[in-house]
């Protein structure tokens, strides 16, 4: 009894320590995260728009493009102008959105921004430290997308436009959203007699589209609703990148694509448009201190200070500023739900992709290692092929080629692809770990009377485990944050829900800082998991730890 009491104790010292010193790892992490945070956040605080020294390169005019940095939005109208117009820039082209592009000219990452008037507008309500040039780039019409072969959606669209205009709502409805200060989406009957309708979008471009109080809302929210209420269809949305919404109705993915898309001459080589339902101009804009006055900005005089301001008005402190980023970041419109769902979403693909890549890449392992060159030679090709193709490229040619024409999940879309890639990495894992078990181990089993398959199951793939676990713990934190990526094919994660509170709150590190310190809890505490399963698959550890056997 003495000596089994002993033993528990000694087992419950263990475990303590053993906890305590995860809970002191954690610990120091977070310390260092919230640290980062800060060396990030601060210079936010600071607003150092005056990075570049405005005497080197003021911007007079569009004529001063040339030679400068100009931020624009992927696959958006102002990338080809940009490439077009001025061959001597560096043009950056963002993904995720204008949030981004408004990020790279607030932190002097770029020197000019191009965008839609009515979102820089929008931008402009809270970022005073910007303007825009007097003089527009171009204009043109916008139109929603529709595939090539769906002729009669689209007449059924423009009908239904033609009729908007003729009672007067279409007025009404631009009224609200542009010039009215309270934008509330309308409450829109839909029955939904006839099916679905998939709409296409990019919920990051205020004031047509957007997201408030989790619900796609704005200009362009509001026309597809009542299209589709008009023609009985439910409206789904799936919120994608800018870049990817001709692409997802030229394949057939979605119904119609909506997002204040220019109709312009190489789209329509592609898709279809509607009949205009707005026309809007492309502008410029850039950091005051950038732009000459005459061009509307500050450059070489100081600023006058706003109503209600004063010149040696201080910054607001870490804390304060902290404090505010929460309140508009998480508490207002009930934007932490958005991030609350992208956290569900990227776990769920997290650990459905590597089920499903764990139990694909045992199976092309089994024929790897084939002695039949007919099974050996394909579980080769495709190791080679998915080990050689970026991940990204995997998932677009998955969603948009493979399942065109399929009605599917992109959620699903998401688990395929990554867990075909992380099959590919598994497979040769187990291979590896089976190959370094001596071969004595199974001519020992069978000479103890094991059949070949208990050999292998009671012999040699525990120790084949104890090699894999640490090298596919490393893969599978990989694979989580590989993740991030799933926004382009309409999955709203982690990253993307943080891409659209930005969209809203244009605030330029909170979000993305809260990201990462997501990221790193779910893959600490993933690995904490496998460490624990490690620890009890090895004799060794169990001995040292106190463990039962």
């Amino acid at each position: 009894m003495l000596a089994s009491a002993r033993f528990h104790a000694g087992l419950r010292t263990t475990t303590a320590s053993r906890l305590a010193r995860k809970a002191w790892s954690l610990a120091g992490s977070s310390v260092l995260l919230l640290g980062l945070m800060a060396a990030l956040y601060l210079p936010g605080i600071a607003k150092a728009d005056a990075a570049l020294n405005p005497a080197e390169r003021v911007i007079h005019g569009t004529a001063d493009f040339d030679g400068l940095r100009i931020a624009v939005l992927q696959g958006s109208a102002q990338e080809g102008y940009a490439r077009n117009t001025y061959p001597k820039a560096t043009v950056l082209a963002f993904t995720a959105g204008v949030t981004d592009v408004n990020l790279a000219l607030s932190t002097s990452k770029a020197d000019v921004a191009f965008a839609d008037e009515p979102g820089v507008l929008e931008l402009f309500t809270t970022e005073k430290n910007m303007t825009m040039l007097r003089e527009p780039l171009f204009g043109f019409p916008l139109g929603v997308g529709f595939n090539k072969s769906n002729t009669a959606l689209r007449n059924q669209f423009n009908a239904f436009l033609a009729e908007l205009r003729s009672t007067g709502e279409y007025d009404k409805l631009f009224k609200h959203w542009k010039d009215e200060n309270t934008r509330v989406m309308p409450t829109i009957v839909n029955d939904g007699r006839n099916g679905v309708l998939k709409a296409g979008v990019n919920a990051s471009n205020p004031p047509y589209l957007y997201v408030q109080n989790g619900e796609i809302v704005g200009i362009d929210a509001e026309i597809i609703s009542r299209f589709a209420a008009s023609i009985g269809r439910k409206v789904e949305y799936l919120n994608m990148e800018f870049g990817s919404l001709v692409a997802a109705v030229a394949t057939g993915k979605v119904d119609l694509v909506s997002s204040s898309i220019f109709i312009t001459p190489e789209r329509l080589k592609r898709i279809d448009f509607s009949d205009p339902y707005d026309q809007v101009n492309a502008v410029a804009y850039a950091l005051k201190s950038r732009v000459a006055p005459e061009a509307g900005g500050t450059a070489g005089m100081a600023a006058a200070p706003t109503a209600g301001e004063t010149a040696d008005t201080a910054a607001p402190g870490f804390l304060t500023s902290l404090r505010t980023s929460i309140e508009d970041n998480l508490i207002k419109e009930d934007r932490y739900l958005l991030i609350w769902k992208g956290l569900q979403t990227t776990v769920l693909i997290s650990i459905l992709a590597t089920i499903f890549g764990t139990a694909l890449g045992a199976l092309v392992c089994y024929m790897r290692m084939s002695p039949h060159r007919w099974l050996s030679v394909p579980a080769g090709i495709y190791i080679s092929l998915l080990r050689g193709l970026p991940v990204l490229v995997l998932l677009m040619l998955i969603f948009y080629v493979v399942f065109a024409s399929i009605d599917i999940s992109p959620v699903l879309v998401a688990v395929i692809a990554f867990g075909m890639n992380f099959a590919a990495y598994v497979s040769e894992m187990f291979r590896t770990g089976i190959e370094g078990v001596d071969r004595g181990q199974s001519e020992a089993g069978i000479a103890m009377g094991f059949t070949p398959t208990s050999t292998f199951l009671h012999i040699v793939m525990p120790q084949a485990l104890l090699r894999i676990l640490p090298v596919y713990k490393g893969e599978f934190i990989s694979l989580v944050k590989m993740t991030s990526i799933v926004g382009y094919i309409a999955v709203e994660d982690l990253t993307k829900a943080s891409d659209l509170i930005r969209s809203r709150t244009f605030d330029a590190f909170f979000p993305l800082v809260l990201v990462a310190i997501l990221y790193f809890l779910v893959s600490w505490i993933l690995m904490q998991l496998l460490d624990e399963l490690e620890r009890r698959m090895d004799p060794k550890r169990r001995r040292a730890t106190g463990g039962a056997a």
